[in-house]
């Protein structure tokens, strides 16, 4: 007699699941500029996701843990771990500018201005709120920024005793004046895409002086 086989359910992980998930971040990533951590609900972020709050604590433990995560979602889709793969055929200037781009286009985002301010409001509940961001997002894209420069250094393309230091000057620079001054409201809009491309341009330049491999002195 043959046996006829039986279809298996799917697993966990299944696009379903993925798809909930993704709409999960999707809300929050919105919802917690908007309205800050203590008034964004759970069940506000379920009902944005057209999912049950089962379904959000299903994917995400708790508000603390879904927070982290929206922030970490928010800096891998403009600043994927790819971007920081060196290519030994191409030059630093060109990757450092794609790196700069990503970056200044990341934090001047206006989700990612409301959520600076909302971090910056000096209380004990936006201190642990800043401790949560900072490990999510600006540690995970320096960390990987460093890694990045190590690799150049190795590879003889730059020249650079103190990487943690350089990464922090990098971003320090790329922030400049234009991101201090959406962060106080009064530049809106002003920006042209030529001063940007020109803000990003000289903190490349900069960064390079201070970094490129100068020729042995015989």
């Amino acid at each position: 007699m043959m046996m006829i086989p039986v279809p298996r359910a799917p697993g966990p992980g299944r696009p379903k699941d993925l798809e909930k998930r993704a709409a999960i971040l999707c809300a929050a990533k919105r919802l917690f500029p908007e309205n800050g951590f203590e008034g964004t609900s759970m069940d506000a972020i379920a009902a944005a996701a057209n999912v049950s709050k089962l379904t959000v604590y299903s994917h995400f433990k708790d508000k603390e843990t879904l927070f982290s995560e929206a922030v970490r979602a928010s800096c891998l889709q403009l600043m994927p771990p790819e971007l920081f793969e060196i290519d030994l055929e191409g030059s630093p200037r060109e990757q450092l500018a794609a790196i700069a781009r990503a970056f200044f286009a990341l934090i001047t985002r206006e989700e990612s201005i409301a959520l600076n301010r909302l971090l910056s409001g000096g209380t004990v509940a936006s201190a642990k709120l800043g401790q949560m961001f900072w490990e999510a997002g600006p540690q995970v894209v320096q960390s990987a920024f460093a890694d990045f420069l190590r690799r150049l250094v190795a590879a003889g393309q730059l020249d650079i005793a103190d990487v943690p230091r350089a990464t922090s000057q990098f971003f320090s620079l790329l922030k400049g004046e234009l991101h201090a001054r959406l962060l106080c409201g009064c530049c809106k809009g002003t920006f042209t895409a030529q001063e940007i491309d020109q803000h990003l341009a000289a903190t490349v330049d900069m960064f390079l002086r201070a970094y490129a491999v100068r020729p042995q002195r015989a």
